[in-house]
């Protein structure tokens, strides 16, 4: 069985997240999101939303409207859906197929927390039918009146029509989503593929997808990229191309993309950046931890008297590591840092990063709060001056 280093192991994971190297950006965001194979969404918006930030933490001061227009487009066929994967996540269209075995289980399932009589998906369908891409609220509207999951009946049912395939979701509009008939919107080759590959070629090929994105992981990464069981991921592994290799340090076995492997140890030059709480090289806890030996909790739905790295930390990874984090918030035209958290050896790199983030947004100053070590302030201020 192949060895590596901890720190072998953190450089081929960097390299197939795209954080080394100078930036490709011939593909730009389309060829990005067939590197990382899923982009998280999230409805939090602090600098900007969570998949514009995974763009620029790759590609650099990359247009939020070219990132917008990468995943969600009204051309067609379409280049990426939007489905269930590690979350709410945008995929490239080609893994339509893939998600087949999630469809089946959805639909075996019924009904999510809500339930309508099932004459509300007939009409929800004609309608998309005879109108084109419509919305919720284009169907009536999303809510009953009330708390934000008081759901009307015409959004539980093209959720559901979503959950099992019958509508897919290609654009959004203001952040809503545009639901629309699969055959319509999706390539036609990847239609006709649909729902014909068994469960367990779909996870075979989903767990291959996701150890090439991970570059190396356990038998849990893999799991949890496309929020998998264990048992899933252990029945198909050995049918994958995915090589197993011993990681010192880490107390279960691992496996690594094999293209990876052959090309040798990664080099370059390491990109400097603040990170999404939500992006695909941090949203795994307990693999942030072992990979990086780095602690992070997303304190966003934690009461503000009980967080400890403010609202929407957002971790720094600088020269391959990640040596600090900031809680950001956009006011104006100022980039206010709230709470930072930076190593004596990073404050350089965090006054750059913060420089380049606020730069993106179109901020032209940077406003520090609470700095921790407090020491480090002086020579952080001075660093962003």
């Amino acid at each position: 069985m192949l060895e590596l280093s901890a720190d072998e192991a953190r450089r081929l994971v960097l390299q197939a997240q795209g954080m080394m190297g100078v930036p490709d950006r011939r593909g730009g965001v389309p060829a990005l999101l067939d590197t990382l194979a899923a982009v998280q969404l999230d409805t939090i918006s602090v600098l900007a939303r969570s998949h514009e930030l995974i763009a620029y933490a790759r590609l650099g001061a990359v247009g939020r409207e070219a990132v917008d227009r990468a995943y969600w487009s009204a051309t067609r066929p379409a280049d990426a859906f939007e489905y269930w994967a590690h979350a709410a996540c945008i995929l490239p269209a080609a893994q339509w197929p893939l998600f087949a075995f999630r469809r089946r289980h959805f639909r075996a399932r019924g009904w999510r927390w809500h339930e309508v009589d099932a004459g509300v998906c007939d009409r929800v369908l004609a309608r998309l039918r005879d109108e084109g891409p419509l919305t919720s609220s284009d169907l009536g509207g999303a809510k009953r009146g009330g708390v934000w999951w008081d759901w009307s009946d015409v959004k539980i049912a093209v959720e559901y029509l979503l959950d099992v395939g019958e509508v897919v979701c290609t654009e959004r509009r203001a952040w809503k989503r545009v639901y629309d008939l699969p055959e319509r919107v999706l390539p036609p080759a990847v239609v006709a593929q649909g729902d014909t590959l068994d469960d367990e070629t779909c996870r075979r090929e989903l767990v291959t997808i996701a150890g090439r994105a991970l570059g190396v992981a356990t038998r849990g990464d893999l799991a949890d990229f496309h929020r998998l069981t264990q048992a899933q991921v252990a029945a198909v592994i050995d049918d994958t191309p995915l090589v197993p290799v011993h990681v010192h340090g880490w107390d279960r076995p691992a496996w690594a993309d094999p293209d990876l492997l052959a090309a040798g140890q990664p080099r370059g030059r390491h990109r400097t950046t603040l990170l999404s709480p939500f992006d695909s090289i941090v949203w795994d806890r307990p693999r942030t931890e072992r990979v990086f030996d780095f602690v992070h909790r997303l304190e966003a739905y934690t009461p503000a008297a009980k967080r400890v790295h403010g609202y929407f930390a957002m971790p720094l990874l600088a020269g391959g590591r990640l040596v600090g984090r900031v809680d950001p918030k956009r006011e104006g035209s100022t980039l206010h840092a709230k709470t930072v958290t930076v190593e004596p050896v990073s404050v350089g790199a965090m006054a750059v990063a913060l420089r380049e983030a606020a730069t993106w947004v179109g901020c032209d100053a940077v406003a520090l709060g609470d700095v921790r070590p407090a020491s480090v302030a002086p020579a952080l201020t001075a660093a962003l001056a």
